[in-house]
């Protein structure tokens, strides 16, 4: 856990109390800082109540942590708000209710920021994107710990950074903190200066939390915003909201491009197969090549990176057949390069597509261009009828209403060589709990097979 001087005498409230809050509360209080914590929910607030315990008598020393409503308490000469990403401060009364005190409101990832000045030499890598974060986050935090230099990631990656042991130089040199930062965690951060920070690609998502596109690139903007002049904005400049970011950069721009990667040299990649994985392997070497890492190191570590679960993931092969598991991929712009990674061979498509859930569209047009790779799709979930309706001209349906119902089908339906892709391009919330829950159904339903 980071612990910092910097909270020490302060006062905070903290709104939410997942993982991320939940770390935020165990931070604070050990800080020698007096906090207030509420979350709607009564075991979450007994958990924290009961974590600041087991820490009060770890360190055996007192703390000061209250369990109160921040919307009913008097937030006078609070030094902060620390909220969940989660919250919609568009539509939350609590950001009325802040700035009516005064009081500003911020995430974990600022926390880190303001304790930064107090922490062992290091470095801050952050990522942010629409797509491709967590598997780019996880590919660069592999190469720098493959390069000998202490690293830990944290962030939307499901890591809270705050919850992460401070990092100590060794022979190598610095430690590299590697952020994964998700629009929300950029909104609710007004000081992290990357040293090195990344911008993937951007396109229409979470529209129901700002004012239309425009707000949405402006909120992935404010990262590069925050650094200062001397340190490195790598952006892979193939969208064009992207491009106008990194025309206005105030750090020095490193430009990436999926074709700067050798198709032949990609081969050799085997977590790391497909376009869109050539763009994360881009942004990668340049994020590596500008923290001094050599070139061998960065090939044998691309070579030897692992997929994250629920990425792309193989899960198994069966009968010849490959089952991928993609779950994270919740929205079509993330699901079009899985279609992508498996074209068809010699004319014959090769990918049975399970995808469906709770739509964030309705449409699927950026898979459009992939339709060509697909045998067959098997719809499920709230979107399943939608989507199956949308795709019947243009290839064979199987509309399966459930995830294991699909697993089955196309278990039969595919040939030695084709792939079964659970790549929904929706998110999971009719009928799992996450995207993790998703893809852990799909390993099951797939082990079911055998």
């Amino acid at each position: 856990m980071i612990v910092s001087q910097a909270f020490a005498g302060k006062t905070y409230a903290v709104l939410g109390l997942a993982r991320s809050g939940l770390a935020t509360v165990e931070t604070l209080v050990a800080s020698g800082a007096r906090v207030i914590a509420w979350d709607s929910q009564e075991k979450a607030r007994e958990a924290a109540a009961d974590a600041v315990q087991a820490l009060s008598n770890e360190i055996d020393g007192d703390v000061q942590l209250e369990i109160g409503d921040p919307m009913e308490i008097d937030l006078a000469g609070f030094d902060g708000i620390v909220v969940s990403p989660g919250v919609p401060l568009n539509k939350h009364p609590i950001a009325m209710r802040a700035k009516i005190a005064g009081v500003p409101i911020i995430g974990d990832i600022e926390l880190f920021a303001l304790a930064r000045p107090t922490l062992p030499p290091h470095k801050v890598v952050g990522i942010t994107g629409t797509n491709g974060k967590s598997t780019t986050t996880a590919l660069i935090h592999h190469i720098i710990e493959q390069a000998g230099y202490p690293t830990v990631m944290g962030g939307n990656i499901g890591l809270p950074i705050l919850s992460q042991p401070p990092l100590e130089p060794n022979l190598h040199g610095m430690g590299v903190y590697v952020l994964e930062l998700s629009s929300y965690q950029i909104d609710l951060t007004h000081s992290l200066d990357c040293d090195v920070a990344v911008l993937l690609n951007i396109t229409p998502d979470h529209l129901d939390r700002y004012n239309g596109f425009e707000g949405y690139v402006a909120s992935k903007a404010r990262l590069f915003a925050m650094q200062s002049a001397g340190h490195v904005a790598v952006i892979a400049t193939e969208d064009e909201p992207s491009r106008s970011i990194a025309a206005s950069v105030p750090a020095q721009l490193s430009a990436a491009k999926a074709a700067d990667i050798d198709a032949d040299a990609q081969l050799g990649w085997p977590a790391l197969q497909g376009p869109h994985n050539a763009q994360n392997a881009a942004v990668a070497i340049a994020v590596a090549q500008a923290l001094d890492i050599d070139d061998a190191t960065i090939m044998a570590a691309l070579a030897s990176y692992a997929s994250l679960p629920h990425r792309m993931q193989a899960v198994k092969t069966l009968n010849g057949v490959l089952y991928v598991n993609d779950s994270k991929a919740t929205n079509a712009a993330s699901t079009a390069p899985a279609l992508g990674a498996w074209p068809a061979k010699d004319s014959k498509p090769r990918i049975h597509w399970i995808l469906g859930g709770v739509a964030k569209s309705d449409n699927l047009d950026e898979c459009v261009p992939y339709y060509g790779n697909v045998a067959q799709a098997y719809t499920i979930g709230e979107a399943g009828h939608m989507f199956a309706d949308l795709l019947r001209p243009h290839m064979a349906v199987d509309d399966s209403e459930m995830l294991s119902a699909a697993v089955r089908r196309a278990a039969r339906n595919a040939q030695p060589g084709d792939v079964v892709l659970l790549s929904p391009a929706c998110a999971s919330f009719d009928q799992f709990r996450d995207f993790e829950a998703r893809g852990d159904a799909f390993a099951a339903a797939v082990s079911a097979l055998e």
